[in-house]
């Protein structure tokens, strides 16, 4: 049975940014993420999903696992289910991502927070 809570067209508002659901359906979500200047997602891994991030705008900053490294538009990023991962804009401008996340439960509190500078669990 897949489980997806997400809708298109929900939004949120982080400490970071931003986020907005585009598309949704069984096994998938497709979002825009805005990664303010300075903004930083916490080190993360989710259980049940895996993520593709594709840069639309800015240079992000991508931790993937050990690994660092600073995308451009039109790179790629691809997070496994329960890899440690983080995004984090050290740019001037905003960071633009479409994310695609994919897996059988797809609901925004699976995220396993291991490190956050705004205090968050």
């Amino acid at each position: 049975m897949t489980v997806n809570s997400y809708r298109p067209g929900q939004r949120d508002d982080r400490p970071w940014g931003d986020w907005t659901v585009l598309d949704a359906g069984p096994g998938y979500v497709v979002k825009r993420l805005r990664v303010l200047p300075g903004g930083r997602l916490s080190l993360q891994r989710h259980h049940h999903r895996a993520e593709r991030w594709i840069v639309a705008a800015g240079t992000p900053t991508v931790t993937l696992d050990t690994e660092r490294r600073t995308l451009t538009p039109g790179d790629a990023a691809i997070i496994p289910i329960r890899a440690v991962h983080r995004l984090e804009n050290e740019g001037a401008a905003d960071a633009v991502i479409i994310e695609v996340g994919l897996g059988d439960e797809l609901r925004e509190d699976d995220i396993e927070r291991l490190e956050d500078v705004y205090g968050r669990r």
